[in-house]
């Protein structure tokens, strides 16, 4: 099993069952309308469609492809990743007042106007939903599949619940549906594996949902971190050119995460850096 990044624990949040349909399909062009009566061929111009995410091709015997960070050239350009992880049984908790969301981040990444990819979870959209239309509206963000329940698609995983092979991509296309009914627009066809764990055998079962595994090559550390210095700083110390760095968006399990963001952001820019969402990054 390859398990990617030390999280310290796993996370429980992110900001601001079996499902009938499948991920997003890329985007086809469609014709243009015809012209009405009369008018000429000066008139207006279909809207262009929007180019469709990149993704990678499937592994050897079809597996689900994994992407890591991009390795090639020198261009100063990052992936800032925030998983919006809530379990599929914790429900409870946020009925009892537990925040799994911080619109301060998303707020802050918004002033800073810094392009993101936030990993969410389906059972997260459906505790914020408004959050998440609002997320997926707004074209500095980009949401990415984080699967429904958050439970492991490889065992051991820090504790979580296993996800059986056969529901995998059930509970990948839960997620999706999830973001749909939100009311999300920028959606893409990537996955992050709940803890990062994930075997050979959860690459063959989530093959037929389609999507690209995004993996990262930076911890932070933010998970119930206290220090928003130390998280700063590790990540600062860590990012190269291409890197994907992995975060997390919630009150309750990451509280200095913002704090630590009004510092990352200026100090990578004086490096040099931009930032850019994943698939901006797996384009170039």
């Amino acid at each position: 099993m390859a398990t990617l990044g030390l999280l310290g624990a796993v996370l429980v949040g992110c900001g601001g069952g079996a499902a009938d349909t499948a991920p997003p399909k890329k985007p086809t062009a469609s014709g243009s309308p015809s012209p009405r009566a009369g008018a000429t061929a000066a008139g207006p111009k279909p809207a262009r469609v929007p180019a469709a995410p990149p993704t990678m091709a499937p592994g050897p015997g079809g597996l689900t492809p994994v992407y890591e960070r991009r390795a090639k050239g020198a261009e100063k350009v990052v992936a800032l990743t925030f998983d919006a992880d809530m379990t599929a049984d914790q429900g409870p908790r946020a009925a009892r007042g537990e925040r799994f969301d911080n619109p301060e981040l998303i707020a802050t990444l918004r002033r800073l106007k810094v392009d993101a990819t936030v990993f969410m979870t389906g059972r997260w959209a459906e505790e914020y939903p408004d959050q998440t239309k609002s997320i997926g509206g707004d074209p500095l963000f980009e949401i990415a599949n984080h699967s429904y329940s958050h439970y492991a698609f490889a065992s051991p995983c820090y504790g979580l619940p296993t996800v059986a092979s056969p529901d995998m991509t059930a509970d990948v296309q839960r997620a999706f549906d999830a973001f749909r009914d939100a009311g999300a627009v920028n959606v893409v066809p990537y996955f992050r594996f709940p803890g990062g764990c994930y075997d050979d055998a959860a690459l063959r079962a989530l093959a037929p949902a389609g999507v690209t595994a995004v993996q990262w090559d930076v911890v932070s550390g933010d998970a119930f971190a206290k220090d928003a210095d130390a998280v700063a700083e590790q990540v600062v110390d860590g990012v190269k050119p291409g890197s994907l760095v992995v975060l997390h968006c919630t009150r309750s399990a990451a509280p200095v995460t913002e704090r630590a963001i009004r510092r990352i952001v200026p100090e990578l820019r004086a490096r040099g850096y931009r930032f850019v969402k994943v698939s901006e990054l797996m384009n170039r």
